[in-house]
This record gives structure tokens, C-alpha cells and sequence, in this order.
């Protein structure tokens, strides 16, 4: 059932444009009115000019809700612009958006008008409404699972050509799937639930699903609108299928403590497509790292304010590791025993 081919499959079908509804913006710059490659490596350079005279770099930080995923995310970038321009000379105005779009849309204007140096989009829709308030301003997203999906753009190539570049938080979906064959090797119907509102989410789901096929195994999709309809969604499919996944997702990863309620007692285990999900309802994750693809942005933030990188070619940066983790006690309750070679999560 080992399929080999899976990740060089997932990393090219991740160029694959799906169409999805942009925030709204004004889309002009505060400082400028240019557009386009040209104009982002003018202000890259110009900015990095002004402040080498100055010593302070302004950084607007948008993520888009309260998450330890997310949160290690944000660390991660602050440490690495700490470190490579000192303390002293870096100052974060970070803004937590509490998962509201319209929050999203006037932090990222507000930044705009604040003509910082560069902003760090956390999440997909902390990204898509940085990226329609500025096309001047450098961008650099983490925690974003697919950038050729956020932002709508055709003919991917691995980088943007926009002012936007950044890391992905996405794991390979193949071996995502490999390990739920692992661990449930007579799994006969899976269950994938996730956020019909995330774009990404949708294409994790889509690529899963494909992985699923391929072994066999059948497998029913439910959606969710918002947080309120969790309980009932999952309620509706521990009664259908034998096991439950859910891909990296936002919502989701918020109410964690609802899914867990219903899933343990049901005794149908969960597989995450990350560490938090796991932590709180998962039995097992192939996870990343967030703190590192938060450092990985942060050095290209320095490669593009002080080195003069040109964003629009940077191209999309992924976890260097990979890392097989379980849930040790929603295992011990479902009487789950792991393979060797996975790593205990620390739960609380």
C-alpha cells in the first residue's frame, strides 16, 4: 500500500489554481501608487535604504486567531528577525484578527496606512486580505497550506510574481494517508470533516480523498459552515464511518474539545493533519514544525529588507521534517498501541 510516488504527486497537483473569493481591500498602497514586480523590488530596496540609516525596522504581524500553532508561528518570525538584526533594532506590532475576516481586512489596511516595512500574514485569510490592502509592501505568509489556492493564481510555478512569498504549513498528504493505513490497516470507511469556508482545508481534503481511492478504502467528506455546526457534523459521522480526519484547518483546530466529546465516546479515532488538532482530539498527526516555518519567514524577511531580495521570485518555502506523533491518552482510551517510531505529543 506503500505508494512512493505520492508526495511528488502532492507537490505538483499543489500548483493546481482553485478558485477562491478574495478579502476586501483597496488595494493601493499608502506610500505608492505602483503595482507589479517592478514597484515591489523599488520599495524593498528603498526601505532598506531608509531604515540601514535609522536601525529600526517596522513589522506589521496580522494572524488571523488565537492557535498554538499559529502562536508558534509568530514566534518563530520574531525570533528570527531578532536574531539575525538584533532586539534593538526590530519592533513587531502584532494583531490578532480572532478569526473574523473584517478584523483581518482593517489590520491589514491599518498596517498599510502605518507604511511598515514589511507584514507577515498568518493563515490564509490573514494573507488574502494583506495581500488585497498592499501590492507594494513586502508579504511573506506562514501557516498557509497552498499559496496557489489562496491567492487564486494560474500557471503556479513556486513562486507568485506579487509582493507575496512565505512557507507552507503543509505536510505530505500521501503520508498522511500512509500512516492511517498503518495504524488501521482494515479501515473500511473514513470520514474527512473540515471547514467549507477554508479553501485550503478543501484541498487537503480533495487530495486525501484521492490517496484514500487509491488503497481502497471509500470515504465521505463532511463540511462544516462555521463553529456551530461541529457538533451535529460530527455527531452525524461517528455513526457513519470507522475513522475521522481532519486536515489542517482553523476552525476545526479552535474546537478541538467539542470534536473530542463526541469522537472518544464514540470510539472512533481521529487522524490530524497537525500536532494542535492531535493534542486535542487526534490520535495521531504527521506533523511540522510551526515554529520553524515561522523562523524560515523571518529569514527571508531579513533576505528581502537588508539583502534587497526580490519577493516577487522567492519562491514558497516547506518544513524541512517531518514527524510521526500520537496522542498517548485518547490512545490508551481507544486501546490504540503505535508502531514504533512515533513521537509522544505532551498534552495537558
Amino acid at each position: 500500500m506503500r505508494k512512493s510516488s505520492k508526495l511528488i504527486s502532492t507537490m505538483l497537483v499543489a500548483s493546481m489554481t482553485l478558485s477562491v473569493t478574495a478579502c476586501g481591500g483597496d488595494g493601493t498602497s499608502a506610500s505608492t501608487g505602483d503595482t507589479g514586480a517592478a514597484a515591489v523590488s523599488q520599495d524593498n530596496s528603498s526601505a532598506s535604504a531608509e531604515n540601514t540609516g535609522n536601525g529600526t525596522y517596522e513589522i506589521g504581524i496580522l494572524q488571523q486567531l488565537e492557535h498554538p500553532a499559529l502562536d508558534a508561528a509568530t514566534e518563530g518570525f520574531q525570533d528570527a528577525l531578532s536574531d539575525l538584526l538584533g532586539e534593538e533594532n526590530v519592533t513587531f506590532d502584532v494583531q490578532n484578527a480572532q478569526g473574523e475576516q473584517a478584523n483581518c481586512s482593517s489590520i491589514a489596511t491599518t498596517f498599510v496606512s502605518s507604511n511598515y516595512d514589511l507584514i507577515l500574514a498568518n493563515a490564509t485569510t490573514a494573507l488574502q486580505c494583506a495581500s488585497a490592502a498592499t501590492s507594494t509592501i513586502p508579504i511573506l505568509g506562514t501557516s498557509i497550506t497552498d499559496y496557489a489556492t489562496a491567492l487564486d493564481i494560474d500557471n503556479w510555478t513556486g513562486a507568485t510574481g506579487t509582493n507575496v512569498s512565505g512557507t507552507s504549513d503543509l505536510a505530505p498528504l500521501d503520508q498522511q494517508e500512509d500512516m492511517l493505513v498503518e495504524l488501521f490497516p482494515d479501515a473500511k470507511n473514513v470520514g474527512i470533516i473540515y471547514c467549507s469556508a477554508e479553501p485550503n482545508s478543501a484541498y487537503q481534503a480533495t487530495k486525501f480523498g484521492e490517496y484514500l481511492t487509491e488503497d481502497g478504502i471509500s470515504f465521505k467528506e463532511y463540511t462544516i459552515a462555521d463553529s456551530n455546526d461541529i457538533a451535529s457534523v460530527v455527531q452525524n459521522a461517528v455513526s457513519e464511518v470507522d475513522i475521522i480526519y481532519i486536515p489542517t484547518d482553523n476552525t476545526m483546530a479552535s474546537n478541538t474539545e467539542t470534536i473530542n466529546n463526541i469522537t472518544l465516546p464514540a470510539k472512533v479515532p481521529v487522524i490530524a493533519g497537525e500536532e494542535g488538532i492531535c493534542a486535542g482530539c487526534g490520535v495521531a498527526t504527521l506533523s511540522i514544525s510551526y515554529y520553524d516555518i515561522g523562523y524560515k519567514a523571518g529569514e527571508m524577511a531579513y533576505e528581502v529588507l537588508v539583502n534587497g531580495a526580490d519577493i516577487s521570485t522567492m519562491e514558497i518555502s516547506y518544513a524541512p521534517n517531518v514527524t510521526k506523533e500520537y496522542n498517548p491518552e485518547i490512545c490508551e482510551a481507544l486501546g490504540i498501541t503505535v508502531p514504533e517510531g512515533y513521537t509522544a505529543i505532551e498534552t495537558e
